[in-house]
């Protein structure tokens, strides 16, 4: 069965092998960290929170530049700047489509994560705390109950 690329997926998928490795890593050392002083995972948390992913890194630097390229385009009498914006269109739906765009490979060489990589993250910091007990404990509950608690546990992201 082939692997639907979603787009966390695609993006890994577009990403030089040792890129993602180094990621995993990174991540898989944060995790082994915390897992060492868990009195710091709440604040491990909160920067997880804040941490850009590579859909919001793209975005924020697509609109940059292209405002960039109007301002300039238009105020400045450089009209040659005028194609930044369409150049940084063409980028966005081209990894809107395939999940790879050139900018791509430098962002993910800095070490930004897709949103699931920080997710991962995220729920092992959280699995470690033991903030996930309830859900085991619903085990006994009926199944209405139990997808409740589930739901209950899962959406406490700001403990």
């Amino acid at each position: 069965m082939e692997e639907t690329l979603t787009a966390p997926n695609r993006v890994a998928a577009h990403t030089a092998p040792v890129v993602n490795a180094r990621i995993r890593r990174r991540t898989e050392a944060s995790i082994a960290y915390y897992a060492k002083h868990p009195d710091l995972i709440g604040d491990r948390l909160h920067e997880l929170e804040n941490e850009w992913d590579i859909e919001r890194m793209l975005e924020a630097n697509a609109a940059g530049f292209s405002l960039f390229g109007l301002l300039v385009g238009l105020v400045g009498r450089k009209h040659v700047l005028l194609l930044l914006p369409l150049i940084v269109a063409g980028f966005l739906m081209q990894h809107a489509v395939q999940g790879w765009c050139p900018p791509l490979p430098i962002f993910r060489r800095f070490g930004v994560r897709t949103k699931d990589e920080i997710l991962l993250e995220r729920y092992a910091l959280r699995a470690l705390r033991d903030d996930f007990a309830a859900i085991c404990a619903a085990r006994e509950l009926e199944p209405h109950a139990r997808v409740s608690e589930i739901i209950r546990t899962l959406a406490e992201e700001k403990r």
